[in-house]
């Protein structure tokens, strides 16, 4: 009887610890243990960046920052093999004094933001738990407008930080983090191959411009699954940036279980995009309250191919001009990218061009997609074979008009010469393309009808449109 009870009081220690520890397994390294105050107001960044370094060294584990505390903190760097696990009710707030970010999220460019948290070169890298990291990102604004943030003013060098910063990472998971009230972009993989996100939020202010959610920059290998984003700027953003050129394509991606809210693009691929994006999948999603829905927005070299859209519930309505996009819910264009006198201009062409152009696009499928928006699906290119082959199946949309802002208007920025197409509001207008197809799709107009309300399918310089049912 004894040895009964004494099993039954291990097993109970046993599960208890099994429990209360999180799922992560290997050594645990408390940041407290390492210093760290949790106060809110000291700089931790030290503490925590000692504790994932001894963690590391020692063969891997998890970097616990636990639960009750804020740990304000600078950047720091992550390590291969550690696991940083934000216990619930536990967050890390970047530290708002703007001179503590010094390293460029884009190598020598320096015009477009810092790194906060980073890491390069690595592998096994995790960061998990329900806890929260907060960019403090209102901290490194302007003045608030009536529809957006004023940036302060830079010339080379803008101190905002990016959240999470990941640069040629073999084997990455985000799970279950609360990400919230980003300066600038809130997580970027460049070069990573083999990455998980999964069930995590995105929180950022929607007024906060470049406020990205995520940005596959040059990966291979990216699942993105059950998340909530939302964004300022873009909520999920294939690309290929000209600074990281070495890490190549970005192919084989997959999107699936999202729910988006953007003031810009919910969805977008590019508009950096100087290589090949290829194989991409997104699927069972809903975007809602959107500038844009889903866009395809090439304007470099690089071309884009093989990407389905199936599944999806959009709905988009008009903002204002300080936000690209005109409440297109399907965007599909290629367009060489304007020259201008930006921060980073001298960062947009290929070295030694003072003029860029635009590569294909072709094979984009939209399937089983209901759309409610002030306008209608914009495709176009700056010749006919740069957009082409790009099939509509099952695509309906209700047009119904929602706010004050004057229709007629697509969005063609950034791109050489005018920005926007005036014309009428059609359910699919086609501007200059070829091989589309368009397959069962309806267009209702709903009892407020948009400004310059046209017929279903408006059309110019397009080769090869076929309609049927």
């Amino acid at each position: 009887m004894r040895a009964k009870v004494f099993l039954f009081a291990l097993c109970s220690i046993l599960l208890l610890g099994a429990c209360s520890a999180p799922k992560t397994g290997g050594n645990i390294y408390n940041i407290m243990d390492y210093g760290a105050k949790g106060d809110g107001k000291t700089d931790d960044a030290a503490a925590i960046q000692t504790a994932i370094e001894v963690c590391s060294k020692s063969g891997g584990g998890t970097v616990l920052v636990p639960a009750g505390y804020t740990f304000m903190c600078s950047p720091f760097a992550l390590a291969s093999f550690v696991n940083l696990h934000l216990e619930p009710n536990s967050c890390l707030i970047a530290n708002p004094d703007e001179a503590a970010y010094t390293l460029s999220a884009f190598r020598d460019n320096r015009g477009e933001g810092m790194m906060w948290i980073y890491g390069k070169d690595l592998k096994q890298v995790s960061i998990t738990g329900t806890g929260v990291i907060d960019g403090n990102g209102v901290a490194f604004m302007g003045k608030e407008l009536e529809d957006s943030y004023e940036l302060k003013p830079v010339t080379d060098f803008d101190p905002r930080p990016h959240v999470l910063t990941l640069i040629n990472i073999e084997k990455t998971v985000i799970r279950d983090v609360t990400i919230r009230n980003s300066a600038y972009w809130t997580v970027h993989l460049i070069g990573c191959n083999d990455a998980s996100i999964d069930g995590i939020s995105i929180l950022n202010d929607l007024k906060i411009r470049n406020g990205d959610g995520i940005d596959v920059d040059h990966s291979k290998n990216v699942r993105i699954a059950n998340c909530h984003i939302e964004s300022g700027d873009d909520c999920i953003c294939l690309k290929n940036r000209r600074e990281f050129e070495e890490y190549g394509s970005c192919e084989d991606v997959v999107v699936t279980n999202c729910t988006m809210v953007s003031r810009s693009c919910a969805i977008k691929i590019g508009s950096e995009n100087m290589d090949k994006i290829n194989n991409v999948l997104f699927n069972n999603c809903i975007i809602k309250n959107s500038n844009r829905g889903i866009g395809i927005q090439n304007r470099d070299e690089g071309t884009v191919t093989n990407v389905i859209f199936s599944n999806m519930i959009v709905d988009c309505m008009f903002f204002s001009d300080v936000w690209w996009g005109k409440a297109e819910p399907i965007y599909v264009t290629s367009y060489p990218r304007a020259v201008g006198n930006h921060k980073d201009a001298g960062w947009r062409f290929p070295k030694g061009a003072t003029e860029g152009r635009c590569g294909e696009v072709s094979r984009i499928y939209f399937t089983n997609i209901k759309c409610t928006s002030e306008n209608g699906i914009f495709v176009g290119g700056d010749t006919p074979d740069k957009v082409n082959h790009i099939y509509f199946e099952d695509v309906n949309l209700l047009l119904q008009k929602r706010t004050a802002y004057e229709g007629g208007i697509y969005d063609k920025r950034p791109c050489v010469g005018e920005g926007f197409v005036h014309d009428k509001t059609y359910g699919i207008y086609i501007d200059t393309a070829s091989d589309i197809l368009i397959d069962d799709c309806a267009v209702t107009w709903g009892d407020i009808r948009p400004d310059l309300a046209a017929e279903g399918i408006g059309q110019k310089n397009v080769t090869n449109l076929k309609i049927s049912d």
